[in-house]
């Protein structure tokens, strides 16, 4: 197992179903409040969130929670993909805010949304 699945199997999950009433990763747990909710009481805690789902980032653009985009580019085109952005409404204007460059050509881009 690699560094980043040994880091990322160690830090709390919470899953967000609508049909699921456990879960086996010992490090993930089923919400049991509103998506927004959660994440409000999270951010008061004042920890970075981390959200890996394209349907919750979504939501929460959607909701104005979001505070800060790691946009990673990795230089590999696989021919297919969803639009991470893809049914919102609203114009969100995106202020880069930083940039880091890795030796294999990766690039992540760090954005503050800047909500209309």
């Amino acid at each position: 197992m690699n560094d980043f699945a040994i880091a990322i199997n160690n830090i709390p999950k919470i899953v967000f179903s609508h049909t699921l009433d456990n879960v086996e990763w010992k490090t993930a747990t089923i919400a049991n409040r509103s998506l927004k909710d959660t994440v409000l009481d999270l951010k008061q805690s004042g920890k970075d969130i981390f959200v890996g789902s394209r349907s919750l980032i979504i939501q929460l653009l959607k909701r104005n929670l979001i505070d800060e985009f790691q946009l990673c580019i990795y230089p590999v085109v696989a021919g297919t993909g969803l639009p991470l952005f893809e049914n919102l409404n609203n114009r969100i204007i995106f202020k880069l805010v930083k940039t880091k460059t890795f030796n294999g050509g990766a690039v992540i881009l760090y954005y503050e949304p800047r909500y209309e």
